[in-house]
C-alpha cells in the first residue's frame, strides 16, 4: 500500500554512508558495535539524505536540561527548497501509540481503567473470543489481535478511496471475524489493532471522546500546542513534507491519506519541538505515579515498528534501546512519507527526536535502514553525552 523512496545519490554519498555503518552495525534486537573514530552527525546525515535510496531531509532535535540542538540535512519541501525546522508539523505514524499509552495509564493511575480490566467488559461489541484479552496485553502486544492494517479488506477500501474518512468503531470490524492470533500474554507480535482497542476501552471508561481524553491528559499537561489527531488528510502549515515513490515517480506523498485509517494507532501529527516535549515526559517520570511507572517499564522481549537503534524490549507502549552508550525509552513509527524515532533519558532530562521525509523500513531499503539505525544509535550516543 505504501511506497518508499528510491533517487540516485552521489558515490561521495555512498561512501560516506557506508562509513557510517562502519561505525555502528546493528540487527533488529541485537546492540551494537562501537569504533574508535565516528564521523561527526551532521557529516552523517548529509551522507544520508545523498545516498541511493535516502530521505529528501532529516531533522534530529536535542532537548537536553532545557537546553535545544538541531541538526538537520536536506529540504522539507523539494519544492522550495526550505529546510525542516522544529516547529513544523510532521505525522508522527506509531509513535502515536506511545500517546494511546499516556491515555490509558493516565486512567489507570486515576482508577479509571485497571490493567487487567477486559476487551470484553468493556468493549462487549467485539468478539467474544476477544474477550479475555487485557488492557495490558493490548499496551504490550501480547493480545494476539488480528492486525487490522493488514486486512484485504481495509487495503481495498483505502486504495480505492485514500481520503475516506473511518469511524473509529469500524476499524476492528475489518478483522472481527478472525480468530486471535494465539493465547493472549503468551507472545509478542506488533499490531495496529492493538492501540485502536485501547483508545476505545478509554473512551467506554470516561464517556468521553479519544481526542478529549488526548486533549485533557496530554497535551494539556505537558503543553502541546502543535499536536493534533486530525480525521482528515490535510496537514497544518508549516510541515515536514513527506515523498515517495509513486508511479516511478518521486512525488509529495504528505496527504495521501486520511488519518482516520490510522487514529489512535498512528494518526497523530506533531512537530520535533512537541514530540520532545511528549516523549520526555512519558519516556520520564514525571507523568505518571511510581506505581504506574513500574508497571509501565516492565519489558519483555520485541521490538518497535521499525525497530529502534541497539536492542529493543517491550514496555507498555513504550519501547526501551540498549546501545552502546546507553539506555533510552521512546518509540519508533513510519507510515507513508515518514520516518520517526523519539526517545528519553529514562530520568527524562534528555530526549531527543530523529525524522526522516520517507518511509524506511527494513523490508523496503534493508542497506539504508541499516544505515539510519546505525545514525539513530551515534544520535542517541550524542543525546547521553555529558
Amino acid at each position: 500500500m505504501f511506497g518508499h523512496l528510491r533517487h540516485l545519490r552521489s558515490a561521495a554519498a555512498c561512501a560516506a554512508v557506508a562509513g557510517v555503518l562502519a561505525v555502528s552495525a546493528t540487527t533488529a534486537t541485537g546492540a551494537a558495535r562501537p569504533a574508535p573514530h565516528a564521523p561527526g552527525l551532521q557529516q552523517q546525515l548529509e551522507a544520508l539524505v545523498h545516498v541511493q535510496g535516502g530521505p529528501p531531509g532529516v531533522i534530529v532535535t536535542f532537548d537536553r536540561q532545557g537546553a535545544t540542538n538541531v541538526y538537520r540535512a536536506g529540504v522539507a519541501n523539494l519544492g522550495t527548497g526550505r529546510p525542516p525546522q522544529p516547529r513544523d508539523a510532521m505525522r508522527i505514524a506509531s509513535v502515536a501509540k506511545a500517546f494511546s499509552g499516556a491515555v490509558a495509564l493516565s486512567l489507570v493511575a486515576r482508577a479509571t481503567l485497571g490493567l487487567d480490566d477486559t476487551i470484553g467488559h468493556w468493549l462487549p461489541s467485539l468478539p467474544a473470543s476477544w474477550y479475555r484479552v487485557t488492557l495490558r496485553q493490548l499496551l504490550q502486544h501480547t493480545s494476539g489481535l488480528p492486525d487490522y492494517s493488514g486486512s484485504p479488506a481495509f487495503r481495498a477500501e483505502l486504495e480505492a478511496d485514500p481520503h475516506h474518512v473511518f469511524a473509529p468503531d469500524d476499524l476492528l470490524s475489518f478483522v472481527a471475524s478472525e480468530p486471535l492470533q494465539f493465547v493472549p500474554g503468551t507472545q509478542y507480535q506488533y499490531s495496529n489493532s492493538d492501540n485502536i482497542a485501547v483508545a476505545l476501552m478509554a473512551q467506554a471508561a470516561t464517556g468521553r471522546s479519544y481526542e478529549q481524553l488526548l486533549g485533557s491528559l496530554v497535551f494539556r499537561p505537558i503543553g502541546l500546542r502543535r499536536t493534533s489527531l486530525p480525521t482528515g488528510y490535510e496537514m497544518p502549515r508549516p510541515y515536514i513534507h513527506g515523498y515517495g515513490i509513486r508511479d516511478g515517480r518521486l512525488t509529495d506523498v504528505s496527504t495521501e491519506f486520511s488519518a482516520s485509517a490510522s487514529w489512535a494507532s498512528g494518526g497523530i501529527v506533531s512537530t520535533p519541538k512537541d514530540l520532545n516535549a511528549f516523549i520526555k515526559a512519558y519516556g520520564g517520570p514525571s507523568l505518571l505515579p511510581r506505581r504506574v511507572r513500574q508497571a509501565q517499564l516492565a519489558f519483555i522481549d520485541g521490538a518497535s515498528e521499525p525497530a529502534g537503534p541497539g536492542q529493543n524490549s517491550a514496555g507498555l507502549a513504550l519501547f526501551r534501546y540498549v546501545t552502546r552508550c546507553g539506555t533510552v525509552y521512546g518509540h519508533t513509527g513510519n507510515t507513508s512519507g515518514y520516518t520517526q524515532f523519539a526517545a528519553a533519558s529514562p530520568d527524562g532530562s534528555r530526549a531527543m527526536t530523529f525524522s526522516v521525509n520517507a518511509q524506511i523500513t527494513a523490508n523496503t531499503d534493508p542497506t539504508v535502514f541499516a544505515t539510519m539505525r546505525a545514525i539513530e544509535e551515534n544520535a542517541v550516543c550524542e543525546l547521553l553525552r555529558r
